[in-house]
């Protein structure tokens, strides 16, 4: 029997995505040259597809990297001379604080409790750039996007980078709003792992140019003056993973189609459906309590033993997440995407 994968990412597949794979080896795709015509009008159909999808400004640029965790360190070096500031609740934030240490930076964090919000209304100390993970994957807690505006709003001489790695598509985030955002395509987009986006405005190409005029290590291939110079050209600096960003293309055309609007209504309604039955459960509750932070995309319950459920699940072909680290026995993860089907979580729900 087939699987259904709610794991927080990779995830299930795009229903359509292995069809997609046949056309893409009917068409060749993997064998073309990264520097020829045919990627070139490939590389331009994605992120043209991209923007409809997401809503990202013409003035915003798009690069291609590996991952979301290769976009953190690319961030850090491109953006960062001295200290960067970061909203810590989960191991993913966490994550993206240690990389500016590892990198020889001096970051500082705000640091709250797992599952746990933060004081928006402390005083931020003097940095060059302001880190928010908008959708903890570790835990399934959600910054509201307005705190990012309005910080945004009270220091717009810093640069303002949110991670939307667990909570796009369906994040409406206004790009012009933040000055950088990053994703990887194996949760909401439901493709296979291994490439990630990143967006970007000219604030932080302007920072980056500063940086290696001043001899600082901005990186080499992936620096965003050369991620910039290849982009320009509806290229990459170095061979790119063709496939991936062909699929995104295709994905991101058929989300288009739906309607991103429809797309947003559908996650709510589905997460809605899945707070309420844990709200209600006996033994199993939601992670995180206060309501206005839970994630709509990833949903963190408490359990008595995950192992156990994971299997009892697993056994009627429904695959969840378990908790992430030190978490893992008492926590499941319940990954709540466009490929989700409604009839699907309901289901899954009966077994629980």
């Amino acid at each position: 029997m087939q699987k259904i994968f709610f794991t927080p990412g990779p995830t299930q597949l795009y229903p359509n995505v292995a069809k997609y794979v046949k056309e893409a080896l009917k068409e060749e795709v993997c064998s073309i040259s990264h520097r020829g015509n045919e990627f070139q009008q490939i590389f331009h159909n994605t992120i043209k597809s991209l923007r409809k999808v997401l809503r990202i400004p013409e003035s915003y640029h798009v690069f291609f990297l590996s991952s979301a965790t290769e976009a953190m360190e690319r961030v850090i070096e491109n953006l960062v001379a001295e200290n960067s500031y970061h909203f810590v609740n989960g191991a993913f934030s966490e994550r993206f604080f240690t990389i500016a240490q590892e990198l020889g930076k001096s970051p500082m964090k705000c640091e709250a409790e797992w599952g746990k919000g933060f004081d928006f209304n402390e005083k931020i100390p003097d940095t060059e750039m302001i880190c928010f993970t908008q959708n903890e994957t570790s835990t399934g807690t959600a910054i509201d996007l307005e705190d990012i505006y309005n910080i945004k709003k009270d220091h717009d001489d810093k640069i303002i980078v949110a991670d939307i790695v667990s909570s796009v598509p369906y994040v409406d985030i206004g790009y012009n709003k933040v000055d950088c955002a990053f994703f990887s395509v194996q949760k909401g987009f439901g493709l296979p792992a291994g490439l990630g986006v990143l967006i970007v405005n000219d604030k932080c190409i302007e920072k980056a140019q500063y940086l290696q005029d001043k001899n600082y290590d901005i990186g080499s291939y992936h620096s965003f003056p050369s991620l910039l110079k290849s982009a320009d050209k509806n290229q990459t600096p170095e061979t790119p993973n063709v496939l991936g960003i062909y699929l995104l293309g295709k994905v991101c055309d058929e989300l288009d189609k739906i309607g991103i609007g429809n797309i947003r209504k559908e996650t709510e309604k589905k997460a809605q459906i899945i707070y309420d039955f844990f709200d209600a459960h006996v033994s199993y509750k939601p992670f995180v309590q206060n309501k206005g932070i839970r994630s709509k995309t990833v949903i963190t319950i408490n359990v008595l033993n995950s192992a156990a459920l994971i299997k009892k699940i697993s056994d009627c072909s429904f695959v969840v997440g378990s908790g992430y680290k030190e978490l893992k026995d008492r926590h499941v993860r319940i990954a709540n995407f466009p490929m989700h089907k409604r009839e699907d979580v309901e289901k899954m729900l009966r077994l629980i």
